[in-house]
């Protein structure tokens, strides 16, 4: 029996799946950890966990290791404590120290989670990234602007997933975050130069510090420009030719970089630019498992349940490579206007166009409130053995597809 912790801060629609999945590996006695109160679970989560420990503060190490040890005390010795929140992973590798649980050391983890550290481990290692600089002030930021001039893109030094990014284009644009996000030794901003090029995601499972298998994504158009742009329909594709030679330089730098970082045992999501040259550029790094609809693109892709290994594999250790059958892509769909949503149309005729190409998907509903998140109101899934088609039935369904907000 595998006596397992997972913490998550917030029960949202995407840490239910995932719970579902641990809870689904054989032999796995589940304990959760969360802000939230049971009743949010849905009744077979509920019966299917050991337990329920709330916290007031899930990113808190003092309060995730008193729940650990209420958790120990009751189910006996714990084997697994793990998230898959990128924000709460240190203290939770910091409490599975305290407790003398096998995983992946708190200073890994800071290689992941810090990027102006990862930045710096990249550079020392000749591993080709953007220029950055961690400024704790706002003539230090203007410096570095002036030193590589704009565009230049401002986050926050522990960020995940485009959260609180910005492009900065011009002095104007500049002031206006600097005044929302005025920098300080206890709040530094992370500023990087503007790499243009074609984005993409490599992402992989890792086994005892050996990555073992990957795919990858190419971002139609680049997120932060969705983030600026809040009605643009765009994609993500997962070509089949993963493994073609197209890709042998991204795979080499992709190992070499997991390996710098100390990756250990799990699933990572990483990404990196292909510029206008075809030079590799590396963006940043996590050891977690992809959003953006990126791990049900690879469980189409494979025929595989991607989360379920993902689970399986941070219980037992154990990892089964799957073949990849197809290519497939991912739609997302945006509210035009503003106000909430009144209309959706063209979803019959895509659905009717595309008939059993479409594996998943989401639509949008009336009087539905627009989404705070990049990923839009909704979402359409496809495959087929065949890349292009699968670009091109992305291409005909945000065509088509409209939400309209009034």
């Amino acid at each position: 029996m595998h006596n397992v912790i997972f913490t998550a801060p917030i029960l949202n629609a995407n840490a239910l799946p995932t719970i579902r999945s641990i809870i689904a590996v054989p032999d796995a006695q589940v304990s959760l950890i969360t802000q939230d109160h049971e009743s949010v679970l849905p009744p077979d989560l509920r019966h299917g966990l050991v337990g329920v420990y709330q916290v007031q503060n899930a990113l808190a190490e003092d309060q995730l290791y008193h729940a650990a040890v209420s958790i120990q005390e009751k189910t006996g010795k714990i084997h697994r404590m793990f998230a898959s929140n990128e924000q709460v992973q240190i203290p939770v590798s910091l409490v599975r120290e305290k407790l003398g649980i096998d995983g992946m050391p708190s200073e890994s983890i800071r290689n992941f989670r810090e990027k102006p550290r990862m930045k710096s481990l990249l550079i020392a290692n000749d591993i080709p990234c953007a220029k950055f600089f961690l400024a704790t002030n706002s003539n230090e930021a203007w410096s570095f602007v002036r030193q590589v001039g704009y565009p230049v893109v401002i986050k926050p030094p522990e960020g995940a997933g485009a959260e609180f990014t910005y492009k900065v284009d011009n002095d104007h644009m500049m002031n206006q975050v600097l005044n929302q996000h005025t920098p300080n030794a206890q709040q530094p901003i992370l500023i990087e130069e503007f790499i243009r090029g074609d984005e993409f995601s490599f992402d992989s499972f890792t086994v005892n510090g050996k990555t073992q298998w990957h795919s990858l994504t190419k971002y139609l158009p680049a997120p932060i420009e969705v983030k600026r742009n809040p009605w643009i329909q765009w994609r993500v594709v997962l070509p089949r030719e993963v493994d073609d030679a197209q890709y042998d330089d991204i795979r080499a730098v992709a190992f070499k970089t997991l390996k710098v970082l100390g990756a250990k045992t799990g699933i990572s999501h990483m990404e990196w630019f292909r510029k206008s040259d075809g030079g590799i550029i590396i963006s940043e790094v996590g050891m977690r498992p992809p959003g953006a609809q990126i791990t049900t693109l690879m469980s189409r892709a494979h025929e595989f349940d991607c989360m379920g290994a993902w689970a399986r594999l941070m219980i037992t250790g154990k990892f089964t490579a799957p073949e990849r059958k197809y290519a497939a892509g991912c739609a997302y769909f945006r509210g035009q206007g503003s106000g909430i949503i009144r209309h959706v149309s063209g979803f019959d005729q895509i659905r009717h166009d595309l008939g059993d190409m479409i594996t998943d998907y989401r639509m949008p509903e009336i009087g539905q409130k627009p989404s705070s998140s990049y990923e839009g109101e909704g979402f359409m899934i496809v495959r087929h053995p065949e890349t292009q088609v699968v670009e091109n039935a992305l291409l005909h369904a945000i065509s088509h597809i409209k939400v309209w907000l009034h």
